[in-house]
């Protein structure tokens, strides 16, 4: 064979052998990490998660000097079912995590010992870093996320304002609910990969948009005068024994509230224990009979249609008026004949009667109505009831002589407040307001609330004899001594 064949056949004989060696190449490659047991193979995983937003803070008015609400870091306690499983340990586990989270272990075994399993809660927002790191090689398939918790550190105080926010993070009561939209600001995503230890490969993120901060909200209410109302209900309903109560302050030329207070309450951090009796907001959310507080009305009414004058005298038939054959009597002494100026202040039954009916059904319907009543006044909080103030085709022929004295009519204390903070205000019934001003995570102002007249019952004249007369109530013989 010549020199030539010879140099032909050696390249030939290598490529042969390169060629060959690279296929076992390529199938031990292949066998390696594609054939092998899956605990075997190199995990990872593309993972798309939501980054939740941090809630917008609530302050009073005041503004960040008062924070009333807020977000906290807290801990979610999570479990891999599957590690626990195969680590033989499920019922040690069950027994270090019933002392520290306080469930029975019982309970922990059941949803531990699930192997097809790889993501469980156990505990969600817990406040204490319960699980240190040296614990975690007790834990085998135990771990802890970093979440967001609404916190509300003065507990039960100003509960039926401010509301609170559910497990899904979701407000479900008061300004919480209400401004849901402003305060749960906008959540984020990233797309990425993690690696068998559920740690995020960064260099491998795919997208990420950041989470956007909801607004804060700023109250109308004052911390300081929110505190005494509270301590003064408290004592109110201690002293007469009553199953509940209700104030509320307002500023009479704006409508602003500076306070309301409700009870029984409860504390908001522990929402999930209170029942529906305590969450109720009772001064937006009962309707009840005004009784004698109505009557202010009503002699306002007719001093502003001119068909009495504070010395107008009126036959209050010594207690006791057959009106369509029904009696009407006095809650308190027999009068005789006396001015509407002591009707007022002896809260006469028979005088106010006999003063509403002179209005006429449907004069009288139409004040009542502009006074705020039988309809929702529009605070910005969630429950508010609109009363029970029937339609004149629905009155009887002596609804006059009783809705007149309160009774066959419902109100909320809202909107009797209102009525008379109208009389205080010059005949202007401002709309009610919790809400100072909302502001967007960049300091930027979002809504800032502004007076409203809602309408305007009785002129300027009558508000201010309706104010004189009033002061007598709490004089000498008057029905209100006790406001002095």
């Amino acid at each position: 064979m010549s020199e030539r064949g010879l140099q032909c056949r050696m390249v030939l004989s290598g490529v042969l052998l390169f060629l060959a060696m690279g296929g076992l190449s390529a199938r031990l490659t292949y066998l390696h990490f594609r054939l092998l047991p899956n605990e075997c193979r190199p995990q990872t995983r593309d993972i798309r998660k939501t980054i939740q937003a941090d809630r917008g803070n609530i302050f009073d008015c005041k503004g960040e000097r008062n924070v009333l609400a807020l977000d906290v870091v807290a801990k979610d306690i999570c479990a891999d079912p599957h590690i626990v499983v195969q680590s033989n340990r499920v019922a040690d586990v069950a027994l270090w995590l019933s002392k520290k989270l306080d469930i029975p272990s019982n309970d922990l075994v059941t949803i531990l010992d699930k192997p097809e399993r790889r993501f469980i809660y156990i505990k969600r927002y817990v406040m204490d870093d319960i699980i240190q790191p040296s614990d975690k090689r007790a834990l085998p398939g135990v771990f802890t996320q970093d979440t967001l918790m609404r916190h509300y550190p003065h507990k039960s105080f100003m509960c039926h304002v401010l509301g609170f926010v559910n497990a899904e993070g979701i407000g479900s009561a008061g300004i919480e609910q209400s401004l849901e939209k402003y305060l749960k600001g906008s959540s984020g995503i990233v797309e990425s990969h993690i690696n068998a230890k559920r740690q995020e490969m960064y260099w491998k993120r795919n997208r990420y948009i950041p989470a956007l901060q909801g607004a804060s909200v700023t109250l109308t209410l004052d911390q300081n005068i929110q505190y005494i109302t509270e301590k003064a209900l408290e004592q109110a309903v201690a002293d007469h024994r009553a199953k509940a109560g209700w104030i509320i302050v307002q500023r009479v030329k704006t409508g602003e509230i500076l306070g309301m207070a409700s009870t029984p309450g409860y504390d908001l951090n522990q929402f999930r224990d209170a029942t529906d009796e305590q969450k109720l907001n009772r001064a937006i959310g009962c309707n009840y009979e005004p009784g004698s507080t109505l009557k202010t009305a009503v002699i306002a009414a007719a001093l502003n249609e001119g068909l009495i004058t504070p010395e107008t005298t009126i036959d209050c038939e010594n207690g006791l008026w057959l009106y369509k054959n029904r009696p009407l009597h006095e809650a308190h002494n027999g009068y005789g004949v006396i001015t509407v100026a002591e009707i007022l202040k002896k809260s006469s039954n028979i005088g106010t009667a006999k003063i509403g009916i002179s209005l006429g059904d449907k004069r009288l319907h139409e004040y009542l109505r502009k006074f705020g009543l039988g309809d929702k006044l529009g605070i910005e909080l969630p429950g508010e009831e609109q009363g029970i103030l029937h339609p004149v085709k629905r009155w009887y022929d002596i609804s006059a002589s009783r809705i007149s004295i309160g009774q066959g009519i419902s109100v909320t204390a809202l909107q009797l407040l209102g009525a008379y903070c109208a009389i205080a205000n010059d005949g202007r019934l401002m709309r009610p307001h919790v809400i100072k001003e909302v502001m967007r995570s960049d300091g930027s102002t979002l809504y800032q609330a502004q007076p409203e007249v809602v309408s305007r019952p009785v002129s300027e004249k009558t508000a201010e004899t309706m104010r004189r007369l009033l002061c007598g109530v709490t004089e000498e013989g008057g029905t209100g001594k006790k406001a002095c």
